[in-house]
């Protein structure tokens, strides 16, 4: 397999931990989670990166691998996942990955409870919010009460939409925009675009070059982005297996063929076929 593109795909698992996964690339991460995390908190000043397999205290309890797993010098957690395709309870799986760095933080003897603030990020390579006026690019949440008012203000969750950002180079606003921008278009680019010609971009385009790799990187990008390719074909083929069951019985209902194609996108040809 021949690579026409010149930079990476960053929404493979080999492309996102060399981007954002290794130590001499940290500084990447911690300017990327710094524009993650509302402008007014405390800015993350360093990281460490722990172990990312993580298993219960018994037998009974699962385990959870986590793409990236930070801790910084004063305590914050933070848990980055990169999701390529849908998943059943994801929001669900999100809550159970946070429990880890919970549940991490007891300690033997007296203990007064005081845990340190988790942030769970997860940039999605898909749409999970199916209802339109529900849509949003960004989606931060925390605990509130039914007012709506901060209840606890130390358990995080940053889920990023990919496909629901959709701004141009000419509409980029912030440091935050670059980045989303960077990470959805990169694998597209030929040079770097004028907007994104400061030193943090430019360190990651470098990291980021197919041409800059060694033979065994290169060797395990193929390998990378071919799986990432064979799973998003087969997410496909579902959805169209679901359209086309949608327009079988839709049919068997005699439905205009006009409607069908409305409801469903397929094509007269497609339908006709069925």
């Amino acid at each position: 397999m021949t690579f026409k593109e010149k930079y990476i795909n960053p929404f493979t698992d080999f492309g996102f931990k060399k981007l954002f996964g290794t130590e001499p690339n940290k500084d990447l991460l911690i300017n990327f989670l710094n524009e993650v995390i509302l402008p007014q908190q405390k800015k993350v000043a360093d990281l460490s990166y722990r172990r990312n397999e993580h298993i219960g205290h018994t037998e009974m309890d699962r385990k959870a691998i986590f793409d990236l797993y930070c801790v910084s010098p004063s305590g914050e957690r933070f848990i980055v996942e990169m999701q390529k395709a849908k998943v059943n309870f994801f929001k669900d799986r999100s809550l159970f990955y946070s429990t880890f760095p919970i549940r991490e933080q007891a300690k033997r003897g007296e203990w007064d409870f005081r845990l340190t603030p988790i942030y769970m990020i997860a940039i999605l390579d898909f749409q999970y919010d199916e209802q339109e006026e529900k849509q949003k690019f960004l989606r931060s949440v925390k605990l509130k009460d039914q007012d709506g008012d901060v209840f606890y203000d130390k358990l995080n969750f940053k889920f990023l939409q990919m496909p629901l950002f959709t701004k141009e180079e000419n509409e980029l606003e912030t440091h935050f925009d670059k980045w989303i921008y960077f990470l959805k278009k990169l694998e597209g680019f030929d040079e770097i675009p004028a907007i994104l010609k400061e030193p943090i971009f430019e360190k990651a385009f470098r990291i980021a070059e197919i041409a800059n790799m060694t033979a065994s990187q290169y060797a395990e990008y193929q390998e990378s982005l071919l799986t990432y390719i064979e799973v998003k074909e087969v997410v496909k083929t579902a959805e169209l297996d679901g359209v086309k069951k949608v327009a079988k019985k839709m049919l068997s209902m005699s439905f205009p063929l006009e409607q069908i194609i409305e409801a469903t996108g397929l094509s007269k040809e497609e339908i006709e076929e069925l």
